[in-house]
């Protein structure tokens, strides 16, 4: 049972540790909010991974891996992350930023755990990632040990993904003495412009999904 555990960890944390919308994000929220971010958007990407480790479990993954799901999570996931960059430019730009958490910020700290469902919900690699390899984790798990073995190996899985981004969240937090307001634009807009790489990235891996739709209306 342990191995099941362990196993799930390891594979859960080298994936989140890989750098890419969710860490990029948990950076500029961590900088805003304080060190709960992390947890937060963790919390967010681990419903929805219930959620997905439930409908795999009852079939649903071959219709998850089919390309026009693909290409309908890309486009979605490739819009949403050029918004979010659009928009803390804008926010930098008109100036509406500040450095650390305040208590109008903390009001807001309820939409970061949607924010982790929806960014984990709009990267086409993560369902990639669960229909090819996580199904197959599941089954295993599910083989060896019944349904104990499905919530072995999703508590391995998620509470890797909540210690990197808390200890990310952590790390930023305590080192916010060391930069000043004009420094901290400047990161802002580079993780901004990071998130609008990532989208438009999406977008142009979708679009050959597109366009074969497209040619099979003409048909």
């Amino acid at each position: 049972m342990i191995s099941v555990f362990l196993k799930s960890f390891i594979i859960g944390f080298s994936g989140a540790v890989m750098p890419g919308p969710m860490f990029t994000y948990t950076v500029e929220r961590s900088i805003r909010h304080g060190v709960r971010a992390g947890f937060l958007l963790a919390l967010g990407h681990a419903l929805l991974e219930l959620v997905l480790v439930i409908l795999l479990f009852v079939g649903v993954g071959k219709y998850l891996a089919h390309e026009i799901a693909g290409t309908v999570i890309g486009l979605f996931g490739g819009l949403v992350l050029v918004y979010l960059g659009f928009d803390m430019i804008k926010e930098v730009y008109l100036d509406k930023i500040l450095l650390g958490a305040d208590g109008t910020q903390n009001k807001k700290q309820g939409n970061i755990m949607l924010a982790g469902v929806v960014l984990s919900l709009s990267n086409p690699y993560f369902i990639i990632w669960w229909t090819a390899v996580g199904l197959a984790l599941i089954m295993d798990a599910y083989n060896s040990f019944g349904i104990f073995g499905i919530a072995l190996f999703y508590m391995g899985h998620i509470l890797a993904d909540i210690t990197w981004f808390t200890f990310v969240s952590a790390l930023v937090s305590k080192t916010l003495h060391l930069i000043n307001i004009k420094v901290y634009k400047i990161i802002i807009v580079i993780l901004a412009l990071c998130l609008i790489g990532f989208g438009i990235s999406y977008l142009v891996a979708s679009w050959s999904g597109v366009n074969k739709f497209v040619l099979l209306l003409k048909e």
